[in-house]
């Protein structure tokens, strides 16, 4: 990677390897900016993801995996589904617009702020959650190991 005239001025950043290790603490970091990251921009999520991983020092392969949760076959499933979420929490009753019957610009202009909004939470809340549970499961997993190795089995 230093080699690669590209990533020659960032190489010393992306070799370091706390960000390459599967430590509890970066891999956790690393689930959540994934999973923000996967939410918040449609396109170039890993790039950013591991930019963020570089200054959060995060573990850069969790990320990128994480960053696969909307992918193309799931993304349309995911603005679908932030649309009634975003709404939601705009206080406005959840309404299927009339998409067909209005322009294009008119009809984006209606549906972009709540799925903005609902992307955002998913952002959010996900990464959130998803560095809870990362926490906990590690914690669990030491937790059995240790009980296995107290109880001599």
């Amino acid at each position: 990677m230093a080699q690669h005239t590209g990533l020659r001025p960032v190489a010393y950043h992306l070799l370091q390897p706390h960000l390459w290790r599967l430590q509890h603490e970066s891999v956790a970091r690393g689930v959540a900016i994934g999973t923000f990251w996967a939410f918040v921009i449609p396109l170039g999520q890993t790039f950013v993801a591991a930019a963020h991983c570089t200054w959060w020092r995060g573990n850069i392969p969790a990320a990128a995996v994480m960053t696969l949760l909307t992918n193309p076959l799931t993304f349309g499933f995911w603005l679908w589904l932030a649309y009634p979420v975003g709404n939601l929490f705009l206080g406005e009753t959840f309404s299927a617009p009339d998409l067909p019957d209005s322009s294009w610009a008119n009809s984006l202009q209606e549906v972009g702020g709540p799925v903005l909004l609902g992307m955002g939470i998913f952002g959010v809340g996900g990464g959130a959650l998803a560095y809870v549970l990362v926490k906990l499961g590690w914690r669990l997993r030491v937790a059995v190991r240790r009980h296995r190795s107290n109880s001599g089995g």
